[in-house]
């Protein structure tokens, strides 16, 4: 493929010569791993808006987001491009902000039959940059005219896009104004887990796999070969699965993620997971045949062959974006010649190394040398404690600098300072997660908890990280069952920390003690005193600790 390098009113440009009808794209280097949790939908947004008013029309067009770059690509006439290029660009320009409230509206329904994007990304990099893409778009709820317009100045610009043309010049007419601006960097990689390879349980009977390694030939190719083997093993000689396929995506310019998924039944799947683990296994250890790599080889020769310059140079525009070198027919031939089975094997040990499972539910991965993903956070803390109406063991801490739930099985706690999403119900609702991906739920009906110490959480967070939420109704609401809440009233409202046990056990000892004060009364009822006036006595004396127990609780549980 032979690329003309040009520009076209300060965007950088590629050009290639393509069959059928003229096809474009204008991509620009910002998509969700570049947005924070509390404005995740905001390039969305954007990208809707500078669509809008090109409704019906004869030819095709459309735009995507992704996890960094946002695409508006269309296929027709040369006249038909240019009145659509152009048209984006004057609507990123100046966006139809009327539209801003349909458009979110619009958002939310596209969501709502999209589903998640799995959850894959949240294990691996917590609640900011790339693991965004497993959350919904909570900043649909936040985002006002304001926010939009400065996003689109900030990262719609000349500077920050790459405009690719099947085509060997530039149509006459195209005129992509954009502001000036700067090219913005691919977003750094955080992490959410302390090692790998490491596993968390799914709530399925299937198996998933997310690698990263070094990007390049080597990768693409062993991920094919990893698919072939995984339907092979899994569908055609164990009847085990019937999706069983790996995928390749570049990351940035240094890095790729390689994922591999297999179906299971819920009979099956400790075997399916048995298996997926066995063919990575083999891979590593070099057990490939020569003629399987020469196949897959073969079939990227075949794909390098025939690709036409539409196909093509989305790729090659993406490369520029993300300052990754773009490789000539010539020189991708070259490296496909040239992978051994060697190769193949290194690139398995680098994905059993970065790699994160998702193993199937009921199933554990220790066995197989996986380390357990975080599900709890390693403190919490310090604060009133606020006892669960439902759950006895269950209490919501809410300290100066963060909240923690805590319960027999661990604790999540999220620092005011490290929250990137507050959603808040009028109703007095929180939902605070953290960049870890700790979340913590604050219900003020299932916790007794008073306003003024819901008014204490909302000062204490940043501005930017709140999210409000529309009201719900009364059904949506949770209401603890009335058996619950009189348990947790008996039991007073304080709970959690050594003070909570040290009272329990002055509870023991009094109660055991004034016991001891009452059967004497009772005895004393055959002397002087009559033994009604003893148990009288004794009754009231040992009612008086428990009352003074649940009174000091009830005080602490509100200092």
């Amino acid at each position: 493929m032979t690329v003309v390098h040009t520009e076209v009113n300060g965007i950088e440009t590629v050009l290639a010569p393509g069959t059928g009808p003229l096809r474009a794209g204008l991509m620009f280097r910002v998509g969700r791993a570049d947005e924070t949790l509390a404005t995740a939908g905001i390039t969305h947004l954007v990208e809707h808006l500078a669509l809008h008013r090109h409704g019906l029309t004869a030819y095709h067009f459309n735009g995507s987001t992704s996890a960094t770059e946002t695409h508006f690509v269309v296929e027709g006439s040369p006249a038909e491009v240019v009145s659509y290029l152009n048209g984006v660009c004057a609507a990123l320009r100046d966006l139809p902000l009327d539209r801003l409230e349909v458009e979110k509206e619009v958002l939310r329904t596209e969501a709502s039959g999209r589903g998640s994007g799995g959850q894959l990304p949240l294990w691996r990099y917590g609640a900011k940059g790339y693991g965004l893409l497993s959350y919904p778009e909570h900043g649909l709820h936040r985002i006002g005219a304001a926010e939009v317009t400065a996003w689109a100045e900030r990262w719609f610009t000349r500077q920050n896009a790459v405009l690719w043309m099947t085509t060997g010049e530039v149509p006459e007419g195209l005129d992509v104004k954009l502001p000036d601006g700067e090219r913005q960097p691919v977003p750094e990689a955080t992490s959410a887990l302390p090692r790998t390879p490491a596993y968390f349980t799914g709530e399925e009977a299937g198996v998933a796999l997310q690698a990263v390694v070094g990007r390049g030939t080597a990768a693409l190719v062993f991920s094919d070969l990893l698919s072939r083997a995984l339907f092979r093993e899994l569908r055609q000689e164990g009847g085990l699965s019937y999706q069983a396929t790996s995928g390749y995506d570049a990351r940035d310019g240094g890095h790729a993620v390689i994922t591999a998924v297999a179906d299971a039944l819920p009979a099956k799947r400790e075997a399916v997971l048995g298996g997926f683990v066995d063919v990575l296994a083999g891979l590593r250890m070099g057990r490939i045949d020569t003629a399987e790599l020469d196949a897959v080889r073969n079939r990227s020769l075949e794909r390098l062959n025939q690709a036409d310059a539409a196909a093509r140079l989305p790729g090659y525009a993406r490369n520029l974006l993300i300052d990754h070198p773009n490789f000539t027919d010539d020189q991708a031939r070259a490296e496909l010649l040239a992978l051994t089975v060697e190769d193949m094997r290194r690139i398995a040990e680098e994905v059993i190394a970065s790699a994160l499972v998702m193993t199937p539910a009921g199933t554990k991965g220790e066995w197989a040398g996986l380390h357990p993903a975080p599900t709890t956070s390693p403190d919490r803390v310090a604060g009133r404690h606020w006892r669960s109406l439902v759950h006895q063991d269950r209490a919501l801490v809410v300290g100066d600098d963060g909240v923690s739930l805590i319960s027999s099985h661990g604790q999540a706690t999220v620092r005011y300072a490290d929250c990137v999403a507050a959603l808040a119900s009028p109703d007095g609702a929180r939902h605070l997660t953290g960049a870890d991906g700790m979340t913590v739920d604050i219900e003020p009906t299932l916790f007794a908890l008073p306003a003024d110490e819901i008014a204490r959480i909302d000062a204490a967070l940043p501005s930017a990280v709140v999210v409000p939420l529309p009201a719900r109704t009364p059904q949506q609401i949770p209401r603890p069952p009335a058996k619950s809440a009189t348990t947790a009233a008996r039991a007073g409202l304080w709970y959690g920390g050594p003070a909570d046990r040290l009272v329990r056990f002055a509870d023991l000892l009094l109660a055991i003690a004034f016991m001891c004060v009452l059967g004497a009364f009772a005895m004393s009822g055959g002397g002087d005193a009559p033994a009604a006036v003893g148990f009288a006595v004794g009754a009231v004396l040992a009612a008086v600790p428990p009352v003074t127990i649940r009174t000091v609780r009830r005080i602490h549980a509100r200092s």
